[in-house]
């Protein structure tokens, strides 16, 4: 290992990758596998690398969308905030409204909020190429719904076998060309 470190560099920055090179030396030579995660004043991760529409991420500097803001809103505002993005061709983006909203809701809706969250990454992946993993995910978040949808819970006034039916359509287009 290098004994030339930086002396404020942290015990994450200074790992040995097991090669004798440590994380430090490797981002200095170029050698640097991965960037550490972006982090908030809280110490939670967020993502501050720009990224394209369907979620996949940019080169630092480029210009990408415009990030969802992650307050938690309430349902009806995530429904709407939701369809804008979808609408707007944004999956990936309507997924992280929905997840926020999933992370902070009554435990008995969490099904409803993250069954959403996953038919907006199943068109992500159809639109993103990924048949497999947007079928998948479709699975999931049909599962969760109607899972949700017979708990009795509120609907916010969504049709859920619509919704999944309209997710289908999209990843099914995709997957056969359209």
């Amino acid at each position: 290992m290098s004994d030339d470190r930086d002396e404020n560099a942290t015990e994450d920055e200074i790992e040995d990758d097991g090669a004798g090179v440590d994380r430090q030396e490797r981002a200095s030579t170029g050698r640097a596998r991965r960037r550490a995660r972006d982090r908030d004043e809280e110490g939670r991760a967020r993502q501050a690398r720009p990224r394209d529409a369907l979620g996949r991420p940019l080169p630092y500097g480029a210009t990408g969308v415009e990030p969802v803001d992650e307050t938690p809103l309430p349902p009806e505002r995530t429904i709407e905030v939701a369809r804008g993005l979808l609408a707007a061709g944004r999956p990936f983006s309507a997924h992280e409204i929905y997840e926020t909203r999933w992370k902070s809701c009554p435990q008995a809706e969490r099904d409803l909020w993250k069954g959403l969250a996953q038919l907006c990454v199943a068109i992500t992946h159809g639109a993103r190429g990924n048949t497999t993993g947007a079928r998948r995910l479709l699975g999931r978040g049909e599962e969760r719904l109607g899972q949700y949808g017979r708990s009795g819970g509120p609907r916010y006034g969504l049709d859920l076998v619509a919704l999944v039916d309209e997710a289908r359509s999209l990843v099914e287009t995709r997957s056969a060309g359209g």
